[in-house]
């Protein structure tokens, strides 16, 4: 069974981000790590191999920072990796993204293309689905628990207050959520090896694009201006006895903040 695996690598969620000058850009902390759904995905991969055999690719599209994210793969079990990396696709949206990736896809045989429900960098959630899309594949998100038998997947997805169970028939695309699995950690022979292998690189040209099909010339979305989170407002303390606090505290918001 072949399986792909889609990742990205994504600032540390530690890093500190600020709004550049002039609003249309951030300047972030260069600390990375890999996005946490994704770690689930690969490690779903991972145990689909072990119980049905085959191989694992992992595809990241990036710049050459994210060859510390596909090392990290290899490390932790995948065959084989790649990388598309091109100047041209700096900037790209959601869209851009999906088209690209798809281009990419569309050169592997697969089974099975797992990915995280979303990147916690920009938590837009979309990418996943716009590649199902474009090659035109059944897509289930948020996926708690996974079985494959017989060509099929039965997925058990999360919704609010309850699950859902949906069969379909593959190639297909599932999107990884928290609970799937439990991420192993990368023993020291894995490290080894993933820091000896050579990760290939795609460009634009390789996916058979035009250079303004990339990047911020390719995107459907345009960014006008980041503004900073609102302030919150100083925390007041109200001293006294509790009967007494409580009739100050609704006093404050009737007659002050003027909420109730």
């Amino acid at each position: 069974m072949d399986i792909l695996v889609l990742i990205k690598q994504v600032p540390d969620p530690e890093a500190l981000v600020e709004i550049a000058a002039g609003g249309k850009s951030l300047n972030i902390e260069p600390k990375f790590a890999t996005n946490l759904f994704d770690e689930y995905a690969l490690e779903e991969a991972l145990k689909i191999r072990e119980k049905h055999g085959g191989k694992v690719k992992v595809i990241s599209l990036g710049s050459a920072k994210a060859i510390e994210a596909l090392r990290t793969a290899i490390a932790m079990g995948a065959d084989e990796a790649v990388l598309i990396e091109d100047e041209s696709f700096a900037g790209s949206d959601g869209y851009n993204t999906s088209l690209v990736l798809s281009r990419a896809l569309e050169k592997e045989t697969f089974d099975i293309i797992l990915c995280g429900r979303q990147a916690i960098d920009a938590d837009r959630g979309e990418v996943p689905q716009m590649v199902a899309q474009f090659l035109g594949l059944p897509h289930v998100g948020v996926v708690v628990k996974l079985d494959i038998a017989d060509g099929k997947a039965v997925a058990e997805s999360t919704l609010e207050g309850a699950r859902e169970v949906i069969e379909v028939a593959l190639p297909a695309i599932f999107t990884a959520q928290k609970g799937l699995n439990e991420p192993r950690i990368p023993l020291i022979t894995g490290v080894m090896k993933a820091m000896k292998v050579q990760i290939p690189k795609l460009t634009v040209e390789d996916l058979g694009l035009a250079k303004d099909m990339a990047g911020p010339d390719g995107s459907k979305t345009k960014i006008l201006q980041y503004l900073p989170q609102k302030k919150r407002p100083a925390v007041q303390f109200i001293a006294g006895e509790p009967q007494e606090a409580a009739i100050e505290a609704v006093r404050i918001l009737a007659d002050v903040e003027r909420v109730i």
